[in-house]
């Protein structure tokens, strides 16, 4: 094991405690905190393009902002765990229904917290609870998705960094210099820390695209569009230095399941913008999609 500031980035993970608060059974861990702050980072970011660009014109208020963090919050949560469930063990959780919700052994009563989140699974939540509220509040889906997506990859940051102080997650065995060894890592070898390459490729990258175009003209309707493509894209890539789930290994020839479900994303990204750019185009000409100014 190298050692001096070498030695001590390789060892870092284990280094790290990943409870905040622990007193006896009673655990608050940083992983959840960081779902908090990814929450926060898209409210204030969508927050401040509402009061400074006037984004949605006097559509937007901060409890209509609030309600849909909500609700996407809880499809988000319900979708990555049944996408978990459905795409990563469903062989497993068959024969274990009940592990799919309670967050203890029902043989022993054991606590064992509720492991096991999918984010194909939490973007098709979250869209279908998106659908269900603007449509209960009478608003546009298209228009609210195209001026906001640039605040989601701030999430994933968070997202990502929470799995890094985890421990979980980590990428395939290397001999690079910046490689890590992780506590939870049986063969206890220095591994790629592919959250961290996934924080700064899904989270600070894929925003710094959308942001620079928030304004475009040209990427009016093309902004989910670019999203999904983007982070197909990113992700396809660091899964070549991700670990394999180990109940799934690789699923077709050297592809992981995350890089399939990757490209279909990216598919349905191109199929979307070709349908929001010649079917939707007049939707997006009328100045339904544009945020107007807000008045006084």
């Amino acid at each position: 094991m190298a050692g001096g500031f070498t030695g001590w980035w390789q060892t870092l993970p284990s280094r790290i405690d990943p409870f905040i608060i622990e007193i006896g059974s009673f655990r608050v861990g940083w992983y959840g905190m960081m779902y908090v702050a990814a929450y926060m980072a898209f409210y204030l970011y969508s927050r401040y393009r509402i009061r400074h660009e006037g984004l949605g014109g006097n559509l937007y208020t901060d409890e209509i902002l609030q309600d849909f963090l909500l609700w996407s919050a809880f499809g988000l949560i319900i979708g990555a765990r049944l996408g978990y469930v459905f795409f990563y063990n469903f062989s497993y959780y068959i024969g274990h229904p009940l592990e799919i919700i309670l967050p203890i052994d029902p043989a022993t009563g054991r606590y064992t917290g509720i492991s096991g989140m999918s984010y194909h699974g939490g973007l098709l939540g979250s869209i279908f609870a998106a659908l269900v509220f603007f449509r209960r509040h009478g608003l546009s889906f298209l228009r609210f998705i195209d001026d906001f997506i640039v605040g989601i990859p701030l999430g994933y940051i968070f997202g990502r960094l929470g799995n890094f102080i985890n421990g979980e997650l980590y990428g395939r065995a290397t001999d690079v210099p910046w490689g890590m060894f992780f506590p939870s890592d049986p063969e206890h070898v220095l591994r790629h820390p592919s959250q961290l390459y996934e924080a700064f490729l899904e989270g600070v990258v894929l925003f710094v695209i959308l942001w620079a175009l928030r304004n475009s003209k040209f990427a009016q309707g093309l902004r989910f569009p670019i999203y999904l493509i983007g982070y197909g894209s990113v992700r396809f890539i660091v899964e070549f230095f991700r670990q394999p789930d180990a109940q799934l290994g690789f699923v077709l020839w050297s592809f992981s399941l995350g890089q399939i479900l990757c490209f279909a994303m990216v598919i349905g990204g191109l199929a979307l913008g070709v349908y929001q750019k010649t079917v939707l185009k007049a939707f997006w000409d009328s100045g339904l999609g544009e945020a107007k100014p807000k008045s006084g």
